[in-house]
């Protein structure tokens, strides 16, 4: 990995492996594995709409009062608390199929019934008022519906704790780890086309209970992909190897305690500093995020454009972007592409900025949203790579659960500030002349990501002796 400071994933080449050719990527492109990825990256996002923004479209049509929606979807938490259960998966085989398909293609194929199944049990309830009689027992309607969203929101963090350490630990190299990061990331941003765009068309057609009842089928996706990958040989060799039972001082240290010690441990006092670069990497895009749709409402750019132009040259851009990461991370390496997805993550903002001072103009608006697209693609890839690229053999699910979860949390805290400051940033001026200024603050609270990348290019490697020992 050219001039990257990551201590390499599982499997992971010597940092002073030779930059693979253009020809060599394309090659790569061709290996079954990346194949599973994509599959794996859309089975991975298809339930995170259906119990989030999806699903209170399908509420509110159904006269639900907003601060129930609201309530409900702190079911979402699932997925940043992910990692308080993510040694369990790392330590144990899944029940009933773990003896059969390995450690995390068992995890993976149980978390995947488990959705499919509690989709179809939504569609059933439906979010209705009134009471279900359940096994003889009558239960508030609401609240039955409400649990069977918190199983899909936990089994789908299952599932994402375990095919991230599938995708890092069946890496044969840091390059491949990169192909293999973007064909997730591709994957997953299909299914969340089709949960976010077009279930809204087959509801138009066929109803909420059939459109939901679709989307638990297309988990057999997922369950195709996990019966056609192979185990990888750092989960068999874990699995095989003795171990403490978990449940002894032992057990709960290795599996709780350590993954967290030997993090600190490898990566030594540059550990607080990386964390911070995660920490502070997609910052910006949060703090953008819960403003973007109101300021198209006050620029004047009616839902259709808005929507028309996402499903359409919006895609193209995001495909553009996450497969240009991953072939950077290929053809350069991690850390410049870290370096390059900091500088273009919070750059797009301006592009936002622009928009708000020149406004309603369908050209620039397309334009604007093209950079956004483009960059946010790029640098989501980035961060995946390098985040992988921090985990240890023994402990990928656990470490790389608690990365993911620590990236998204200072974001989704600050997030709910950002209509305080449109406002306070509207006295004496003009709404969109308050937009861009918000803009162009978000795109400069990105200038510490930008910094922090480069001090942390600047590490110096393991010796082999050292990458062997770990």
């Amino acid at each position: 990995m050219s001039g990257a400071s990551a201590v390499p994933s599982s499997g992971a080449g010597t940092t002073g492996r030779r930059r693979s050719g253009w020809r060599d990527v394309l090659a790569r492109l061709r290996e079954p594995k990346v194949l599973v990825m994509l599959l794996l990256g859309f089975s991975s996002g298809i339930p995170i709409y259906l119990v989030g923004n999806t699903l209170g479209f399908w509420m509110r049509e159904n006269a639900i009062e907003l601060s129930t929606i609201g309530f409900l979807s702190w079911v979402g938490l699932a997925y940043s608390l992910k990692f308080l259960w993510a040694p369990l998966v790392d330590k144990l085989d899944a029940p009933l199929f773990g003896r059969w398909l390995g450690r995390r293609r068992g995890w993976m194929l149980l978390s995947q019934l488990v959705i499919a199944a509690a989709l179809i049990g939504m569609a059933l309830v439906q979010p209705r008022k009134g009471m279900l009689l359940l096994f003889g027992t009558e239960l508030d309607q609401l609240l039955v519906f409400g649990a069977l969203a918190l199983v899909v929101a936990f089994a789908s963090a299952t599932q994402d704790i375990v095919i991230d350490a599938w995708r890092i630990e069946s890496a044969d190299s840091n390059e491949q780890q990169g192909l293999l990061t973007s064909s997730a990331t591709l994957g997953y941003r299909g299914a969340l086309l089709v949960t976010d765009a077009l279930i809204l068309i087959l509801a138009a057609h066929v109803g909420w209970v059939v459109s939901y009842e679709v989307m638990a089928l297309l988990m057999a996706v997922g369950v195709a992909a996990t019966l056609s990958a192979r185990e990888p040989a750092a989960s068999m060799a874990a699995a095989a190897a003795p171990h403490p039972m978990l449940l002894t001082p032992r057990g709960l240290y290795d599996a709780l305690i350590a993954p967290f010690v030997v993090f600190f441990r490898e990566h030594g006092s540059w550990a607080l500093l990386m964390l911070l670069v995660i920490s502070l990497y997609r910052l910006p895009d949060f703090l953008l995020g819960p403003m973007a749709n109101p300021f198209y409402a006050d620029l004047g750019i009616d839902k259709e454009t808005v929507g028309a132009v996402r499903g359409s040259i919006g895609l193209v851009a995001t495909t553009v972007g996450i497969a240009a990461a991953g072939l950077s991370a290929v053809r350069f390496g991690f850390m410049p592409t870290l370096i390059a997805g900091a500088v273009l993550g919070p750059g797009s903002n301006l592009a936002f900025s622009y928009l708000a001072l020149h406004g309603a103009d369908a050209g620039v608006f397309t334009a604007a949203m093209v950079i956004d697209n483009f960059c946010s693609g790029y640098a989501g890839v980035a961060l995946i790579g390098y985040m992988s690229s921090l985990t240890s053999v023994g402990y990928t699910a656990t470490q790389y659960a608690l990365l993911s979860s620590f990236y998204a949390l200072p974001g989704k805290v600050l997030k709910g500030l950002s209509g305080v400051a449109v406002e306070q940033l509207e006295v004496g001026r003009s709404l969109l002349e308050a937009y861009s200024l918000f803009f162009a603050g978000t795109a400069l609270v990105g200038l510490p990501a930008v910094l922090l990348c480069i001090l942390v290019a600047k590490r110096r490697p393991r010796s082999a002796g050292e990458a062997g020992a770990a």
